[in-house]
């Protein structure tokens, strides 16, 4: 893989489904994608939170993508992943139903967010990317797993 993930105005993006949708999020921000393990629960922590793993020695949160995004939830299944992004200096995994792709996208069609796309709240999207025949949900990893809101009323 070459190091350069922006060639003009593409973006690199690994594409996953939650449901029957699918997502995107830059690759810049995967360090790998895992298959299910067990999930350590944490008491005490928002119910999102499924809990923390071991990654070669270190302590992972995990959140359950589904419920921080308000989806209806399902079983896992042998194609459920955890994919492991890091942003700025916090590394998380996040449970998805399936990876199916890395794929390209041109910035040009890619359109901002608007109130609401499919039950999801503007503040954990960065746009809605069009390819030939489908959309892609692009997801704001620093808005999901909380930089920046430390303190938010509920």
């Amino acid at each position: 893989m070459s190091e350069v993930t922006y060639s003009g105005n593409e973006v690199q993006l690994v594409v996953f489904k939650l449901g029957r949708e699918e997502y995107g999020v830059s690759i810049l921000q995967v360090q790998e994608i895992k298959r299910m393990t067990d999930i350590t629960r944490v008491p005490h922590s928002p119910e999102y939170i499924k809990g923390v793993i071991n990654l070669r020695g270190s302590v992972l949160p995990v959140i359950d993508l589904k419920k921080r995004l308000n989806l209806p939830p399902m079983d896992y299944t042998d194609d459920t992943r955890i994919i492991i992004v890091k942003v700025e200096d916090i590394i998380i995994g996040m449970i998805v139903d399936a990876v199916s792709e890395v794929t390209t996208i041109d910035q040009m069609s890619i359109e901002p967010p608007q109130t609401v796309v499919g039950g999801i709240a503007a503040d954990y999207l960065t746009g809605v990317g069009k390819m030939e025949d489908r959309l892609l949900i692009l997801l704001n990893v620093e808005a999901i797993i909380g930089i920046g809101q430390e303190v938010k009323a509920g």
